[in-house]
């Protein structure tokens, strides 16, 4: 199936910049490149910024590419790159690469990256992945706002002041963020790192609700990117969609281990890992 976008809104009035919003991408190069082009169109001569929501490698077939990709793109646009969990577990691996770190990253989708770089799982990676690669991945920023949103990779805990939050928490949340009620969060939120869990059983659709915008659409897996637009005068959700379609393939199947980290409770990882590993898409 060819690779298209389509906008199925009319461009939003505003006086502020607007905010371009992207969830996981996870080695989807050719859905990288559509939405820069969809949002190129979209914005017009407005003001404008895009926020990536993080996991920008493993399992997905181009993370290198969506690597490079990005640090070009944020010497031509306001961009901000935020940090996923998984570029957190990639970092950690080729710096540290003891106490089972390596394994854990290669089997959360790693070995589709080192394939990206030409590596292999006995390959020096320190040698084979660009040193800039990863000081970029190890330096990017946890959480990002507009005055009415917080944007984050996997969510916030709920009741608890963004400051008193640390890095696990951003990158790692799950069940307790995902079962929080409106009113418990100090901004609407904008996430990714869910793309399936009981409330929301259609990977490729976002999560779209009073208190928070969940944009993981499990594009490695799916082929759809919706890229959210939010305004700068209007609280809460996007104003529009932009949606980017492209190759799907046969399955979505997420690793238990990628949720909550040990410190968390291992009945909601158990809970969820097994919820993920049954859903299947046609």
């Amino acid at each position: 199936m060819p690779v298209q976008s389509t906008n199925q809104a009319t461009k939003i009035p505003g006086a502020g910049p607007r905010t371009y919003a992207i969830g996981d991408l996870h080695g989807r190069l050719d859905l990288l490149r559509l939405a820069v082009q969809a949002i190129a169109d979209h914005v017009g001569g407005a003001p404008f910024r895009v926020v990536f929501l993080g996991d920008y490698i493993d399992r997905g077939p181009e993370s290198r590419g969506v690597i490079e990709f990005l640090m070009d793109l944020q010497k031509r646009w306001p961009v901000t790159c935020l940090k996923g969990n998984h570029e957190d577990l990639m970092v950690q691996a080729v710096t540290h690469a003891g106490l089972g770190r390596l394994e854990r990253w290669l089997d959360n989708g790693g070995r589709a990256t080192l394939r990206s770089y030409g590596l292999g799982p006995q390959s020096d990676l320190g040698e084979g992945v660009p040193r800039e690669h990863i000081r970029w991945m190890a330096g990017l920023p946890r959480t990002t706002g507009d005055g009415h949103r917080i944007y984050v990779h996997a969510g916030v805990a709920p009741g608890t002041p963004i400051e008193r939050q640390n890095e696990e928490t951003f990158l790692w949340i799950r069940e307790r963020f995902l079962q929080a009620r409106p009113g418990s969060f100090e901004a609407h939120i904008v996430h990714g790192h869910t793309p399936v869990w009981d409330g929301k059983p259609n990977p490729s659709e976002p999560e779209l609700l009073e208190h928070r915008t969940n944009l993981d659409t499990g594009a490695f897996a799916t082929g759809v990117l919706a890229v959210a637009v939010f305004d700068a005068e209007t609280p809460g959700g996007p104003v529009d969609l932009i949606w980017i379609r492209g190759e799907a393939s046969r399955t979505l199947v997420m690793a238990p281990e990628d949720d909550e980290p040990a410190a968390g409770a291992p009945t909601r990882r158990s809970r969820l890992g097994g919820w993920f590993a049954r859903r299947q898409m046609l």
